[in-house]
């Protein structure tokens, strides 16, 4: 039999899984209706469903475009992200000197830095490159993604022996060879965790593409999103519609790759 607490924990888990699931309930279920029927009762089932607001909002919402504005930014963000922050962590973790040391030091406490305080100055100084596009948006993923990466590959490099290196040094590879032939694919949970970090972040990001995306058709789904979403408030079918078709892409993402995130955090934790 059961113990009591054991019983009582599960009922807990339950519950709080049905909350954590009722938006999406809310979300899918009123998709599916008319507007008329949304009003008439949010919770009930659709009595037919309709497919018709997710073609009205898939043309709306421009969706294959946004998607491409959202996927070519974030791969290419997480990719650059990547390769600068292993190398710049194998630099600092082979150099062992006070420099070395204090430019570290000096990432770590990047982190802490609210992007609020450095929001507005940001942006005026980018505008006066004209890199208020795509381009910059990168460039600025790649400065605000840089600390955090490089502190998480800074302590898995200082867990591979230094023999490793010299090793290969003594068989003729240079720097650039020993660290991408050898180094960095010992590096692999790792760079899985930052890339799932990255990835998380920048695709579902607002605020930095609100500020610095200003041409119409270059927007990322978040932020096409809050302008369909506005666009469409007193039409919940359509917009509940467009929400549900955004999230689509992330929920498939993660069914394809969640063995390799669970392996990823998980083996990064114990690095």
């Amino acid at each position: 039999m059961r113990k009591p607490y054991r019983i009582l924990l599960e009922l807990i888990g339950i519950f709080l899984a049905l909350v954590w699931l009722a938006p999406f309930y809310l979300m899918i279920v009123n998709s599916l209706k008319t507007k008329r029927e949304i009003f008439e009762d949010t919770l009930k089932p659709p009595s037919t469903v309709t497919f018709d607001n997710y073609v009205q909002a898939f043309v709306e919402f421009d969706f294959l475009r946004t998607f491409a504005n959202s996927l070519i930014i974030t791969i290419i963000s997480v990719a650059l992200i990547i390769i600068f922050s292993a190398m710049g962590a194998y630099a600092l973790s082979r150099a062992k000197s006070r420099i070395s040391t204090i430019i570290f030091f000096v990432f770590v406490a990047a982190m802490l830095i609210p992007f609020q305080s450095v929001m507005i100055p940001l942006i005026t100084i980018f505008g006066k490159f004209e890199m208020l596009n795509r381009s910059g948006l990168i460039f600025m993923y790649l400065g605000f993604g840089a600390s955090l990466s490089i502190f998480l590959y800074h302590g898995a490099l200082n867990s591979i022996p230094r023999s490793l290196d010299e090793a290969a040094t003594i068989d003729g590879a240079n720097k650039f060879q020993v660290f991408w032939y050898i180094i960095f694919p010992m590096l692999k949970p790792i760079t899985v965790t930052v890339a799932i970090l990255n990835t998380i972040w920048i695709w579902n990001d607002y605020l930095l593409p609100s500020l610095v995306i200003n041409k119409q058709g270059m927007e990322t789904i978040p932020l096409k999103m809050f302008f369909f979403f506005g666009e469409y408030t007193k039409q919940w079918h359509l917009a509940l519609a467009g929400l549900t078709i955004a999230i689509i892409p992330v929920i498939i993402a993660y069914f394809f790759a969640q063995r390799e995130i669970i392996k990823g955090v998980s083996e990064g934790a114990i690095k």
